[in-house]
């Protein structure tokens, strides 16, 4: 696991998020290729964040989010450890800003990394 990512983490494999999202898992794939969600290798198994998820579809800002970090130069599973680690700016971390409506914070702060 990325080292900023804490180990007790809740972490989704694709035959978990088909159960959870009730989707096969070409289109748990297609949602990850398509930045709905995100996903890091751990142990060699691809594995989303329980928290990019809420009441059973992708956590609807993340999107955008993701795509703000990727255009940034971040790697996906970097981009993924920026969502989970403590942001000074924030005052919290940026996954717990998008699941509380604070998508313009978040947003803000992933516009400063670009530069």
């Amino acid at each position: 696991m990325p080292e900023n990512i804490a180990p007790d983490t809740p972490l989704l494999t694709v035959p978990e998020l088909v159960d959870e999202l009730g989707l096969a898992p070409g289109k748990i794939h297609r949602l990850i290729e398509d930045h709905q969600l995100a996903a890091i290798r751990h142990e060699g198994v691809l594995k989303v964040p329980a928290e990019f998820i809420v009441d059973g579809h992708p956590l609807p800002p993340l999107r955008g989010t993701l795509l703000v970090l990727l255009d940034a130069g971040f790697a996906e599973d970097e981009a993924v450890s920026w969502l989970l680690a403590h942001n000074e700016e924030l005052g919290e971390r940026p996954i717990a800003a998008l699941r509380g409506g604070r998508k313009s914070s978040v947003r803000r702060a992933t516009q400063a990394l670009a530069f």
